[in-house]
């Protein structure tokens, strides 16, 4: 595909322009799938001073509607300057979606916020753009008037209509035909959505929903059945997961074995999602069956940090996060309540026990449980 190909194209220029050794601004690592790249500035550059360089590592996920969306930016780092960069990355003109064009613009920000130089292999870009047909729409502040006047049309060759984006042989091996199906409609009903402007949830938490979705069918841990994914009324922003295997050698999974008697066989978790994921975790819960220990908390949220603002990070995989939570339960402790009031558990009741619970490790921080705790 031309979409594909051109890609692959700007991934080796970026890299071939930036390489490990540049002392501004360097691509890690580059592929179809994602660009990791580093910003560097001295803390006291521009005043004299010789205190170590600062470096803040930034990765963008390339979505399923890529170039048609923008690459989904994000960073470990708090500085508020990073986010608010990234932010901006994810607002500019569609017609500057493309990931050359992206990290233009990001490496302009970066340094007209830094207040230091912009390296002049940015004017590489400027004639990579020019060579490919592609001309910048929005520009760094000492750019403006030598761009101004540039024309506006840009697009990459596609395969639109009825042929919708299509994924290439290697983006869909090792998924089989019924999840396939379960990724095309998602994708034409998203694009249905975006042609008519009324999308629901966000592009990067869209984007980013249907790449986690896309790793998980091709998962090994997917299809040995130790969990699975069904989305709820069709939407990318809630999921049902069924939780099958636990350790073997623990209560929960003899709880579970006896559990299948009464013809249930798997822990049903609901996991939703804001317009900000990535970049904020995701509520998950505990629908049935009642569990007493386990860290989890009355109507059935979980006690985990990594489920807060403050233990989240961006680039964890939600598959990471399904397995987490499974081992975490299994460490907690955690037995199925046989005869159990299934209303003991409702949405409400989580979020307000998940809130209170908050405020409680606001003020006296996390901890880890001693061994003999499991």
């Amino acid at each position: 595909m031309a979409c594909m190909a051109r890609l692959k194209d700007d991934t080796r220029f970026l890299e071939a322009t930036f390489p490990r050794t540049h002392e501004r601004f360097q691509i890690l690592s580059a592929s179809v799938d994602e660009v990791s790249c580093k910003f560097m500035v001295s803390r006291d550059e521009g005043s004299g001073g010789c205190r170590p360089v600062q470096s803040v590592v930034i990765t963008a996920n390339f979505g399923e509607t890529y170039p048609h969306t923008p690459p989904i930016w994000f960073s470990e780092s708090e500085d508020s300057t990073i986010s608010a960069t990234l932010e901006k990355l994810a607002e500019t003109s569609e017609k500057n979606f493309s990931i050359c064009k992206q990290v233009r613009l990001l490496l302009a920000e970066l340094c007209q916020q830094y207040k230091v130089s912009i390296p002049e292999e940015i004017r590489a870009i400027d004639n990579y753009l020019t060579s490919k047909g592609d001309q910048m729409l929005v520009t760094s502040s000492e750019d403006e008037e030598e761009d101004e006047g540039a024309g506006d049309e840009f697009h990459y060759e596609m395969e639109l209509g009825d042929q919708s984006v299509k994924e290439s042989k290697d983006d869909m091996e090792g998924i089989d035909t019924h999840h396939l199906q379960t990724l095309e409609r998602l994708r034409q009903t998203h694009r249905l959505e975006h042609q008519k402007g009324s999308t629901s949830g966000s592009v990067q938490a869209t984007d980013r929903l249907m790449k986690e979705l896309k790793e998980i069918y091709r998962s090994n841990s997917f299809k040995q059945g130790i969990y699975s994914i069904e989305l709820v009324n069709d939407s990318l922003y809630e999921w049902n997961i069924k939780l099958y295997k636990v350790d073997p050698d623990s209560a929960l999974y003899t709880d579970l074995v006896t559990y299948k008697k009464e013809g249930f066989d798997h822990i049903l978790l609901n996991c939703t999602f804001k317009d900000t994921f990535p970049f904020e975790p995701p509520f998950v819960r505990v629908i049935q069956p009642v569990i007493s220990g386990g860290y989890v908390l009355g109507g059935g949220a979980i006690c985990m940090e990594l489920l807060t603002k403050h233990g989240w990070s961006s680039a964890y995989s939600l598959e990471s996060l399904v397995l987490q939570i499974a081992a975490t339960l299994v460490k907690g402790k955690a037995r199925i309540q046989f005869g159990a009031s299934k209303t003991q558990y409702n949405l409400a009741r989580a979020q307000a026990s998940f809130k209170s619970l908050l405020q409680i490790h606001e003020k006296n921080g996390w901890f880890t449980p001693p061994k003999e705790d499991g």
